[in-house]
């Protein structure tokens, strides 16, 4: 274990002391950050009884150079022993009990109450026992994008409640907190310090100079990369990936490294089980480069990974990379190193596709691609998040004609789209803006109800059925639709799908049978309530693509030890759907029909047959 050398500045850290001489705290980010010395560095002035891993001092080396790299590590190390004592000792893999729902802060709102005391009151209501994970989106205080602009780090929003609301929700669900890290706030204090012309923050972030060739930069907005903000040395053009209020942070710069570590360390001492890294394909910018998936990037990561497994082993990382599903894939690294979970990007417009179309042939030849890089690796899979249907994950996956009828369905039923900048002055579609029950069903039709429900309840049940943790965002949980006149008021696509929701209103709608909420929370609640009781759903358990179909996607799941079988049947189909194969027996696990050799599967119906292990 690692200890510190002097329990005065431990004391001090831990708020229990004064300073000791020559140290002070950072203005970074409030009561717990860094100490900063006067130049502005991030100091310690202990030692380590041990060093860190050499493969960690490698990685530095890598990033920063062999006379940086022994510095950086020493200050790393002791960084890692003043958190020690703040991080809990458990231990966590994921299993067939996980699933997560994702939401924000103030996703649920009840009258007199904060926000996150309210969710947790309706988690706590409807959820315990059934998700075992939330991830709260960006909780923190923010300039703009819903909470993707972070001002304060280390702070819990005011308007939302204040840490004691997150380490309650903690006791009862496993967390998953956002680490912003690609960019930070123009109202945050280190880019107002930037500003200012304080010494601190002067490599804080990018400045490229006209020697830096920006020509192959890949653009996921189309919007300007380099915004001018008025500093105290004259204007200056400053790297905005994503937005003017967005502005990059220089990871070349071993400062801003160890501030962010600083900050990760933190949200572990909060008792964070999984850490979603926001955007990190973007961090690190080469000239002449498309500043996408550069190998410092993947080295950060692994970094990172090191130090989760020496301080905090039960904590996870998941990466967010909205991109093709190859170089999605890249950030498991070689299935020990990186990240432990990626975004399954590809699955909710491949999945959208096969049940608007009614043909399950695409996504069926994908799902047999899928593979991860290591036993303890696996996919996060989702369909519809706070963010719209991604459309470059479903390059080369699906024709580009299918792509565009997938943008142009969008439109028809009430969505709209967002575009990416292409180094040739054109525009491309990056995503659908629609709720994901609005983009199945078309709101405009005759369908009845139950059939429109039927249809968003078997993408869920895809999900639900692929190896890897499933997620349900809140909306998709209880079946919301667009919410166009929140795109009106804010004059932002994504508002479409992050309406926030009266908890009086939402549990009247639960609690009344037949409504839209009520078919699909309770459906999906049994869904993840029965999955969760099968370890043939085991994210570490084999998966199986079987061709039982053009219109059916069939996949068999067995558990790590093989005594559990379990074929999942989904007719993406608006029809019924019979076939006949001998491997076909079992009892559905979801009405206790026995099948043995022939079904008939009704529109839309998700099966669950469960063999006995002498039968398989």
């Amino acid at each position: 274990m690692y200890i510190t050398a002097y329990r005065s500045l431990q004391a001090f850290y831990l708020g229990a002391g004064p300073a000791p001489h020559g140290v002070t705290r950072s203005p970074l980010a409030g009561d717990g950050a860094c100490p900063v010395d006067g130049k502005g560095k991030i100091s310690y002035n202990t030692r380590m009884n041990r060093p860190l891993p050499d493969k960690m001092l490698q990685k530095l080396r890598l990033l920063y150079g062999e006379k940086r790299a022994e510095t950086i590590s020493e200050r790393l190390a002791d960084l890692i022993a003043r958190y020690e004592k703040k991080i809990p000792k458990k231990r966590y893999r994921f299993t067939e009990k996980d699933s997560v729902l994702i939401t924000y802060g103030d996703s649920f709102l009840r009258s007199g109450e904060k926000p996150l005391r309210a969710l947790f009151r309706f988690l706590d209501r409807h959820l315990r026992g059934i998700v075992s994970t939330v991830h709260i989106l960006p909780f923190f205080p923010y300039s703009s994008d819903d909470g993707f602009s972070v001002i304060d780090y280390k702070r819990v929003d005011p308007d939302l409640g204040d840490w004691e609301d997150i380490d309650d929700m903690g006791k009862h669900f496993k967390l998953m907190f956002d680490a912003v890290i690609n960019h930070i706030s123009k109202k945050s204090e280190p880019f107002l310090g930037f500003l200012r012309g304080d010494e601190r923050f002067s490599r804080f972030f990018i400045v490229p100079d006209e020697r830096f060739d920006l020509s192959r930069v890949f653009r996921p907005r189309a919007l300007p990369l380099l915004t001018e903000f008025e500093t105290a040395e004259g204007v200056k053009k400053v790297w905005t990936t994503f937005s003017a209020d967005q502005v990059d942070l220089n990871f070349k710069n071993p400062e801003v490294l160890l501030y962010i570590i600083d900050v990760l360390l933190f949200y572990v001492s909060h008792g964070v089980s999984v850490i979603r890294l926001d955007a990190i394909a973007y961090l690190w910018k080469e000239s002449k480069t498309s500043c996408l998936h550069l190998p410092q990037t993947h080295t950060v990561v692994k970094l990172f990974r090191d130090i989760f497994d020496l301080a905090a082993p039960h904590v996870k990382i998941i990466t967010e990379t909205n991109v093709p599903h190859e170089e999605n894939i890249s950030y498991f690294g070689g299935g020990t190193d990186e990240a432990h979970m990626v975004y399954n990007f590809a699955l909710p417009p491949l999945s959208a596709h096969a049940l608007i179309t009614g043909d399950a042939k695409s996504f069926s030849r994908w799902a047999r691609t899928l593979d991860t890089a290591g036993e303890h690796t696996c996919f996060y899979n989702f369909t519809a998040s706070h963010d719209g249907v991604g459309m470059l994950p479903a390059t080369g996956l699906i024709s580009q004609r299918r792509i565009d009828e997938l943008a142009e369905r969008a439109l028809e039923r009430g969505g709209r789209l967002g575009y990416k900048s292409n180094p040739d002055g054109t525009k491309t579609v990056y995503e659908l803006n629609i709720s994901l029950f609005d983009l199945l069903s078309d709101p405009a039709s005759d369908e009845p109800l139950t059939l429109k429900v039927d249809r968003f309840v078997a993408s869920q049940g895809i999900a639900l059925a692929l190896k890897g943790v499933p997620a349900v965002y809140y909306h998709s949980l209880v079946g919301s639709k667009n919410y166009t006149e929140g795109v009106e008021k804010t004059g932002m696509n994504r508002t479409i799908n992050r309406e926030k929701l009266s908890c009086d209103e939402i549990e009247k709608e639960l609690a009344t049978p037949g409504t839209r909420r009520n078919l699909v929370f309770n459906r999906l609640a049994r869904l993840i309530t029965q999955r969760s009781r099968h370890p043939a759903f085991h994210p570490e358990g084999a998966q199986r693509v079987i061709e039982l179909h053009d219109e059916v996607f069939a996949v068999e799941r067995r558990s790590p030890c093989g005594k559990e079988v379990i074929t999942v049947l989904v007719n993406c189909a608006p029809k019924e759907r019979e076939i006949e194969r001998n491997e076909l027996i079992g009892t559905d696990l979801l009405t206790g029909r026995r099948f043995s050799g022939k079904i008939c599967a009704a529109p839309f119906e998700i099966l669950w047959l469960q063999r006995s292990p002498r039968s398989s």
